[in-house]
């Protein structure tokens, strides 16, 4: 025979603080159904395009039936040995990267650094150089990127002995720059002033000792 149970619940202020914890907790195992990244992707695509970095792209069906491209941005993190972020897509010059990229992120100086060095390397292969940058193996972090230097120089001329190791090097910055981004979004996504924040902001309850209810 059916019953009705009765079942008080409560918002996260009226929580006790171990109870508010395991809200908490509740709450941040469901961080990755919102894609919390998407802004931090949103910026690196942005830095990317300034610095003369096509992302890849792969095309999927969503759950509707629409086809949906995703950038080929990949991380794993924060706290295992191994975790990291890479990309894979195609480096050109982009002329004016150094000024703009200024402009775009005055007080960012790893990504001052990554331009000037990329310029400074096309320079002095007069502006010549492409690198393609694809993944290998099971794992993502700037080595498990694979990267190419060609030089397309119309007589022939090898790249400087310096070329390839610095364009190599600044691509996995920019890679390295990718995770610390998306480490801190993390931090910040995650905090207990956010956590607390989303779960007003939902309106989810929880039983007396923290437990989602409905």
């Amino acid at each position: 025979m059916p019953e009705i149970i009765s079942v008080t619940v409560y918002q996260i202020d009226e929580l006790s603080a171990a109870a508010r914890e395991k809200a908490r907790c509740w709450y941040r195992e469901t961080l990755d159904c919102f894609s919390w990244w998407d802004t931090v992707y949103e910026d690196f695509l942005r830095i990317c395009a300034i610095i003369g970095v096509d992302v890849a792209a792969v095309s999927r069906r969503s759950a509707g039936g629409c086809g949906v491209c995703d950038s080929c941005i990949y991380f794993r993190g924060f706290s295992s040995q191994g975790d990291g972020a890479s990309f894979e897509g195609v480096y050109k010059y982009a002329p004016r990267a150094a000024h703009e990229i200024r402009q775009y992120a005055p007080q960012d100086e790893a990504l001052h650094a990554i331009a000037d060095q990329l310029t400074a390397l096309q320079r002095r292969n007069f502006y010549q150089l492409t690198a393609t940058i694809t993944h290998r193996g099971l794992y993502y972090h700037e080595y498990t990127m694979r990267i190419d230097v060609t030089r397309d120089s119309p007589s022939g001329q090898d790249m400087t002995a310096d070329a390839e190791e610095g364009i190599t090097e600044a691509l996995r910055d920019l890679a390295r720059w990718l995770y610390r981004s998306l480490e801190k979004e993390w931090d910040y996504q995650s905090s207990d002033e956010a956590a607390d924040e989303a779960i007003r902001t939902n309106e989810y309850t929880f039983t007396v000792d923290g437990c989602r209810f409905g």
